[in-house]
């Protein structure tokens, strides 16, 4: 299976990176760790909202605080697989 950085680059004609065995079991490994963690983020966030409600503005709050947190665990994720892309070792 194809990641959809070697599906976006094929889109884009860029030639194809060629990863390992190895590689493409750490690649979908971050995957699995970095699905957990914001899955384990949103379930905190529903939590929070329930202490929340009469409130609006903390309600939009936590949220914020919720896509600031994905957005985060997103780019580490990718940070990471591009070090496995590149050739580096993985870093949790």
């Amino acid at each position: 299976m194809k990641s959809a950085f070697e599906l976006a680059m094929e889109r884009l004609g860029a030639p194809g990176q060629k990863l390992s065995q190895e590689q493409k079991e750490q690649l979908a490994e971050i995957d699995r760790v970095y699905e957990a963690k914001i899955a384990q983020a949103k379930f905190a966030a529903a939590a929070r909202q329930q202490n929340c409600q009469g409130d609006p503005e903390k309600l939009h709050q936590v949220q914020d605080d919720l896509l600031v947190e994905i957005r985060s665990l997103e780019s580490r994720r990718e940070r990471q697989k591009e070090e496995i892309r590149q050739g580096g070792k993985e870093k949790s």
